[in-house]
């Protein structure tokens, strides 16, 4: 975005009496430039030239990546532009601007700005090759995976194996199936119908759908379409019980629903998310794992709550220990916590599939302690 010329800087006025030079230094001096110079990334082992750059941002515009990462503006301003909470460090008034036209950012409060490759950057916490990779798997990943998740969900019903292990951990709603979009790989039948419907092989292997022999990677699991990616578990003992595509495993499941409520129930897995949200309990969401990423970490941050964290009750103390750690880097960004104590050796799902029901469950939340 920035220049090397004062003459080339982007000016965006934020409608007060003054205006500020903004961008200078918000990016590689080539992303502004009026020539098609090649940017050299990687140490020079790599070049962009700045027309695969533009073809990469109209793409995707700014506006439509922030609020697929729960970015909401607050106010309008003139010229159709808005400000809003900035996504990138802690915010309590509105800092961050947004130019939809010029596809431009920038906050006020951290002194950040630039486009969406430059906004990848720094959200992801990446380099700029990374960026340009993990943009290019947003936009293309998308309509395959929707394509590859309606596909699954035919498979569900059509495998008595599939249904018989949902029953084995509790899923029994047709409603929560629907609701999750909760499907089965059998294996040997992906690749052949994504080939029909006009994907190459070659975009299969790079979304990791299938393996460099060509089988398909998803085999004999449960899979269940997240934001960005695929997670599949193994009704097979001889594998490798989970399963994502290459990539960020995206934010918190189902955070748009969640964040609605002042009050939010973690868990570590979206077994632990299915049984409590079929008991009732829809403010609840799931950070697939106990190390959550910076985004999600940002999504719990993002609003006054409290967080009902229900890790495991691993026997090691692991899933104790992570949320002990994860309460105190809350309460530290200023968000009330309450610990679930399930009984030992007890996650959500086992608690729902081993007789517990939503008021057991209901005593234990009110049990919480900080």
């Amino acid at each position: 975005m920035g220049t090397t010329a004062a003459a080339q800087r982007l000016l965006l006025d934020d409608g007060r009496s003054h205006r500020h030079t903004l961008f200078a230094s918000a990016h590689h001096r080539c992303l502004g430039s009026h020539r098609a110079l090649p940017y050299s990334a990687d140490r020079g082992k790599k070049s962009v030239n700045r027309q695969t750059l533009d073809d990469l941002k109209q793409q995707i515009p700014l506006m439509g990546y922030l609020q697929a990462h729960d970015w909401q503006p607050a106010r309008p301003l003139s010229r159709g532009r808005w400000m809003g909470l900035c996504p990138l460090h802690q915010d309590h008034k509105p800092s961050f601007l947004v130019d939809p036209n010029k596809d431009l950012f920038f906050c006020y409060g951290c002194g950040r700005g630039g486009d969406v490759i430059r906004f990848a950057e720094l959200y992801h916490q990446v380099k700029f090759p990374q960026a340009l990779t993990l943009l290019r798997q947003w936009r293309g990943a998308e309509p395959l995976l929707q394509e590859v998740a309606r596909f699954y969900g035919m498979q569900l019903h059509r495998h008595n194996e599939a249904i018989a292990y949902l029953y084995q951990r509790g899923i029994r709603s047709l409603e929560l199936i629907e609701h999750m979009r909760i499907g089965y790989a059998p294996g040997g039948c992906l690749r052949g119908w994504l080939t029909q419907l006009g994907h190459s092989g070659s975009a299969l292997r790079q979304a990791g759908l299938v393996t460099g022999l060509g089988y398909d990677a998803y085999v004999r699991r449960i899979v269940f379409p997240l934001e960005d990616n695929l997670y599949g578990r193994s009704l097979s003992t001889s594998a490798p019980p989970h399963r994502f595509l290459p990539g960020s495993k995206g934010g918190l499941y189902c955070w748009r629903q969640a964040r609605s409520h002042p009050e939010v129930i973690l868990v570590e897995g979206l077994f632990d998310y299915a049984v409590l949200w079929q008991a009732g309990f829809q403010n609840v969401t799931c950070s697939l794992g106990t190390h959550l990423n910076a985004r999600q970490f940002r999504q719990l941050c993002d609003g006054p709550r409290t967080v009902y964290v229900a890790f495991d009750a691993d026997p090691n103390g692991s899933g104790q220990q992570a949320a002990q750690c994860l309460s105190q880097r809350l309460w530290e960004r200023g968000i009330l916590v309450r610990t679930v104590s399930l009984p030992d050796g007890h996650d959500p799902n086992s608690f729902f599939v081993q007789g517990g029901d939503d008021r057991q469950f209901q005593s234990l939340l009110e049990a919480a302690h900080p």
